[in-house]
């Protein structure tokens, strides 16, 4: 048998120190809690949000942990995007992480469900994960390293990856855009990776939040009743897993879809 020495450093493996990330949606629910995660875990975090007050607000209080600066944006348009690109790019000369999280909902019967509604829902959800992405490639490339890629983390859900069935509101396009984010990671974890950047999605369950605060107060029994762990998430859980897919720890993961509902998505 032949032995040898580990190269395994788990006190460096979870680190993201020297990193630079940056969030969409950035400044409550998902994206705050991955923001924090990152933070602490100490690399220099970027949040952007639709609403500049807000954003603001969240880098401000987040700074107490480490650099946190708010980059405030609307994933969902051209000229906000390339808006927010220039910004990131007069701060930082490469971008080691970038977190897709900004998402819009719309829900209403099957019959009444408005175009525009579908629409406003694709743009931000789909359109935007592309072309944000898109726009920052070359950004990404500056901070790829053939051992430790640069990373695309898209938020995509556990509604994309099922039907939704147990809350009883037509969410037609928040589905159907996030399954398209989960075959559109796995598209660009292949043109990508010959770059040196891998592309990977976190498919959430419940957490709380804005978007999901009405829908757990009406129907949280039924939702913790359909989970097999009969919780919702915790904020170091989706923490955890951003963080282990922008770490060391995540280097060789690629093209994954990684529910994090506490199995909500096999019942």
């Amino acid at each position: 048998m032949i032995s040898r020495m580990s190269t395994i450093d788990v006190s460096s493996l979870f680190s993201l120190n020297g990193k630079v990330a940056l969030i969409t949606g950035g400044s409550r629910g998902i994206g705050r809690m991955i923001a924090e995660g990152y933070l602490q875990a100490g690399a220099r975090v970027y949040i952007s949000a639709r609403k500049r007050e807000a954003c603001d607000r969240t880098a401000e209080e987040l700074s107490s942990m480490g650099h946190c600066v708010s980059l405030p944006g609307d994933v969902s348009s051209d000229e906000a995007r390339a808006a927010l690109v220039e910004e990131l790019v007069k701060r930082e000369s490469a971008l080691h992480i970038l977190v897709n999280n900004a998402g819009a909902n719309w829900a209403a019967p099957y019959g009444e469900f408005p175009e525009a509604g579908f629409q406003k829902v694709i743009d931000v959800n789909l359109n935007g994960v592309f072309f944000l992405t898109q726009a920052l490639t070359a950004l990404l490339e500056k901070g790829a390293r053939e051992d430790d890629p640069a990373r695309v983390i898209n938020v995509g859900s556990m509604d994309g990856v099922h039907v939704p069935t147990i809350i009883p509101a037509g969410t037609f396009a928040y589905s159907s855009s996030k399954a398209g984010v989960h075959h559109l990671t796995r598209c660009l974890a292949v043109e990508l990776a010959p770059r040196h950047i891998t592309v990977n999605a976190i498919a959430p369950g419940y957490f709380e939040s804005k978007m999901t605060a009405v829908v757990l107060e009406q129907y949280g029994d039924r939702i913790r009743g359909a989970c097999p762990l009969n919780r919702i998430g915790q904020p170091e859980e989706m923490a955890g897993i951003a963080i282990y897919l922008a770490s060391r720890a995540g280097a060789y993961t690629n093209g994954a879809i990684i529910p994090v509902d506490g199995g909500t998505s096999l019942n």
